[in-house]
């Protein structure tokens, strides 16, 4: 049985536990924070890094090499990338464009935004100069037919829908705009369209439930 490692505060960990839920593979979840200098943990994951699973084969880290390995091992569960090729690719290239060029762009305002810490000016500067041309850009390959990549669910809703809200309200929160609105994203109908599935409720209440253990009730 596959081992998921990591932490339910983590949009990647929960990106691969909401395909693992879609997909009907069991599973166990294993607490690890990120960056441990654990040498049991640097041995699956030598950066540190969550998430990463354990299998009867050995571990592997980085959550899209996760991803693209449970649709290869558990073919008979529910696709989660076409079976065309170039409708796989583009797939895969929304996944490319939502985690490199929004959410890690957006990354930078996470410590002001979330962990009571501050960024630079000239990080907010950066921000808020790139992220609105990758946002534009994410906008013409973005199909929302209703699905990121068009009419059927895929591993790229895995990705988008954990990664598109902390784009919002980290651009919100540190630079007083939501940036994906602005550009024309509606990302809040969409959160809600993939939140009703029974799946990622189950994702969304165990992120709660360790949100509030972490940072205690609001």
């Amino acid at each position: 049985m596959i081992t998921l490692c990591g932490i339910p505060l983590s949009n990647y960990y929960n990106k691969v536990k909401l395909a693992l839920l879609e997909k009907g593979i069991p599973f166990t979840e294993d607490y690890v924070k990120t960056h441990s200098d654990d040498e049991a943990v640097l041995a699956c994951t030598p950066l540190g890094k969550v998430p990463f699973i354990k299998t009867a084969q050995g571990a592997l880290c980085e959550s899209q090499v996760i991803m693209d390995f449970l649709e290869a091992a558990y073919p008979d569960t529910p696709r989660l990338v076409p079976a065309d090729p170039y409708a796989a690719a583009k797939v895969r290239e929304l996944i490319t464009y939502v985690e490199l060029h929004l959410e890690l762009v957006a990354r930078e305002l996470y410590a002001e935004a979330f962990f009571g810490g501050k960024v630079s000016d000239g990080t907010k500067q950066r921000v808020a100069r790139v992220l609105p041309a990758n946002i534009a850009a994410f906008k013409r390959l973005a199909k929302f037919g209703p699905y990121v990549a068009g009419d059927q669910f895929t591993m790229a809703d895995c990705a988008a829908w954990v990664s598109l809200p902390l784009v919002a309200q980290a651009t919100k929160i540190v630079l007083g705009e939501d940036l994906l609105a602005a550009g024309g994203v509606d990302w809040k109908s969409y959160a809600k369209m993939i939140g009703e599935r029974p799946h990622a409720q189950k994702v969304a209440a165990d992120r709660k439930a360790d949100q509030e253990r972490v940072f205690g009730r609001s």
